[in-house]
């Protein structure tokens, strides 16, 4: 049975009831099989599985999709308690953040003004901060993130390790719809046609990717012909940890692009060759 908690008082003693190891999936809701497999993933790390459902007003900018962000947390505590999850911490804004607006916040440092943060400037430091807040009141062991937010995986482990904030942080592979569409709540925004066009990104990473045999050059190349006619915010190749792409080895292809007045993003490991 899963127990809802909305404070913080409701969380720490729901907290201390969990005996073993704990992994949480932190969310902003609006769950989908995507977030159904980062808390499979997550039973495979520790003994019980904690979710958060926070739409966080900080990694929101002021022309974004704040107000119209979908809210179905009945619907998303049916899908949580069919998984198995013990405990839900779904706190308002206030009890996040009693005092308004914090004084303090996670600067995501050069690699968060780069692709996301270069479009959404103050996205990631509003990202690590509720990140740690949680890792701060729920104390669990582990925390499972997606790698289709690839650059905010990247953040969170940096920031991790740097503040010596004592968890293990665990990337879970994106999930895809059998049309090759990785698995967002914003996809629901998409009209059919939209979404047929939204397939040119899965196709780009896809081309790109079998391409890299050839190097770096092939791969861009092959994924740009994919995107023709879709308005591109970045098309980029880096290294696994963000930075330069090597000449060879383990890289990441990330695309951000808009269908509609729709962002998405996407993201596929590749082994690059010599050019």
């Amino acid at each position: 049975m899963t127990e809802l908690v909305r404070t913080r008082a409701e969380l720490a003693a729901a907290r201390a009831g969990v005996a073993g190891s704990l992994a949480l999936v932190p969310t902003m809701g609006a769950l989908h099989d995507g977030h159904a497999e980062l808390i499979r993933h997550g039973g495979t790390q520790a003994d019980a599985v904690a979710v958060s459902v926070f739409v966080n007003p900080l990694q929101f900018g002021p022309a974004e999709d704040l107000d119209r962000y979908p809210r179905t947390l009945e619907r998303d505590l049916e899908l949580l308690d069919r998984l198995g999850v013990g405990l839900v911490f779904a706190p308002s804004a206030t009890e996040m953040y009693p005092n308004g607006s914090p004084a303090v916040t996670v600067d995501p440092g050069p690699l968060g003004a780069l692709l996301e943060g270069a479009s959404r400037p103050g996205h990631f430091a509003g990202v690590l901060t509720v990140v740690t807040k949680l890792l701060g009141l729920v104390h669990p062991d582990v925390a499972v993130f997606g790698e289709k937010d690839y650059q905010q995986l990247a953040l969170i482990r940096r920031a991790v390790a740097d503040l010596e904030l004592g968890v293990r942080i665990v990337g879970a592979p994106t999930v895809r719809d059998p049309d090759g569409l990785a698995l967002s709540s914003r996809n629901r925004y998409l009209t059919p046609q939209q979404r047929r066009h939204a397939l040119a990104l899965s196709r780009a990473l896809r081309a790109g990717a079998e391409e890299g045999p050839s190097g770096a050059g092939a791969v861009l190349k092959a994924a740009t012909e994919e995107l023709r006619g879709i308005d591109v915010d970045y098309l980029a190749l880096r290294g696994v940890e963000l930075g330069p792409a090597p000449a060879t080895g383990p890289a990441r292809l990330l695309v951000a692009a808009r269908v509609g007045t729709t962002r998405l993003i996407d993201n596929v490991p590749l082994t690059l060759g010599p050019a």
